[in-house]
């Protein structure tokens, strides 16, 4: 029985469907045109979200579009509770990489990594992609948000920041 399944057509479709989920979505994919609503230009700071006991709360806006970034970009890889997946994804609660400095937060951000990262005694090898195609205001808000949640209490990264961080880079 086993393996007349093996060989079936089933298996084989079953194989490249794997491969082809695998290859087309990777662990977060991005579009170079993506425009998401968190590239709009926001006019307000501040932005009211309403919590499990329905009293109304006035939280910076790279909170709000900082975890619908997150959503879409990372939780697959950091999941939500930002502790990664052992031996792949690194942590991303309680982190110096995250908490600590800006500039270095960023370059993992904007131009990934592919070299293995120690966090807290454990070596993490799967490769962090680029998202240096999201626009300046997208990466600040992200990174304010990783910077601000999960245990994590680190000061914001500003749109400026992000965008002196790439001239300076880019010389």
């Amino acid at each position: 029985m086993i393996a007349h399944f093996l060989i079936s057509r089933s298996w084989v479709r079953f194989f490249f469907t794997v491969i082809i989920t695998i290859y087309s979505g990777g662990c977060n994919s991005i579009k170079k045109d993506d425009k998401s609503e968190s590239q709009e230009v926001l006019k307000d700071t501040r932005a009211k979200t309403v919590s499990d006991s329905e009293k109304e709360i006035d939280l910076p806006i790279y909170m709000v579009q900082g975890e619908k970034l997150y959503t879409q970009h990372c939780l697959t890889c950091h999941q939500s509770n930002g502790k990664g997946v052992s031996g792949l994804n690194p942590p991303i609660n309680n982190t110096e990489y995250v908490t600590g400095e800006k500039d270095r937060l960023l370059k993992i951000i904007i131009y990934g990594s592919n070299v293995g990262l120690v966090v807290k005694g454990s070596t993490y090898s799967n490769a962090m992609p680029a998202f240096g195609a999201l626009s300046d205001l997208q990466i600040a808000n992200i990174t304010s948000y990783i910077r601000s949640s999960f245990g994590n209490n680190a000061e914001a990264i500003t749109e400026e920041e992000v965008s002196a961080y790439r001239a300076n880079k880019n010389n």
